[in-house]
């Protein structure tokens, strides 16, 4: 009979001590009180799609032409404007017909409007031409649609003769043929001799 009265009085103390951690730990479910979390109302800001580490080859009509790599690239189908985001950084590489690298470009940010075709690239950006000129800007813009790539903001452009700066730069998409506005820069001049 005693061992039945020590389990009982076992039984009882742990029912006690469970009931003082329910209400220790669970004071509030009587409450009427609701919380909710509402909704996400800006499509924009979630993206659709998100990858990270990226290297790619991109192929035109089955040759491979562009090599490009980031570290995240976020796309943003819901946003308006929907549009491509590379903000770790995008490097993109362009190869000839032997697939050699005859051009390239970098930033630390860039994002593409898809529906305007436009690339916007900031930051440290830094292109190179397939004739070897080098362009730096903090901004520069691609617009696949009118075939042009412009910047508002200070170009330094250095080819193996000169070297330019200036400001309101526009050019053709191979950057082959440029205007710089407000142009300062080293041109060697001949010596009248020769």
């Amino acid at each position: 009979m005693q061992s039945n009265l020590k389990r009982t009085n076992h039984y009882s103390i742990i029912a006690v001590f469970v009931a003082a951690i329910m209400l220790i730990l669970f004071p509030s479910c009587g409450g009427s009180s609701n919380s909710t979390v509402g909704n996400i109302n800006e499509k924009d800001s979630l993206p659709d799609l998100v990858s990270t580490g990226i290297s790619t080859l991109i192929s035109d009509s089955g040759v491979i032409r562009y090599k490009m790599v980031t570290e995240k690239w976020d796309i943003y189908s819901q946003a308006n404007p929907s549009k491509w985001v590379f903000i770790k950084g995008l490097y993109i590489e362009k190869f000839d017909e032997k697939l050699h690298v005859d051009a390239s470009i970098q930033a630390d940010t860039a994002y593409f409007y898809d529906k305007k075709k436009l690339w916007e690239l900031r930051g440290h950006v830094f292109v190179r031409n397939q004739e070897g000129t080098t362009f730096r800007t903090s901004e520069l813009f691609w617009d696949q649609g009118t075939r042009e790539i412009y910047s508002h903001q200070r170009m330094l452009v250095v080819t193996p003769e000169r070297e330019l700066r200036g400001t309101e730069f526009k050019s053709n998409e191979m950057m082959t043929n440029y205007t710089v506005s407000n142009p300062k820069g080293y041109f060697p001049m001949r010596d009248e001799n020769e």
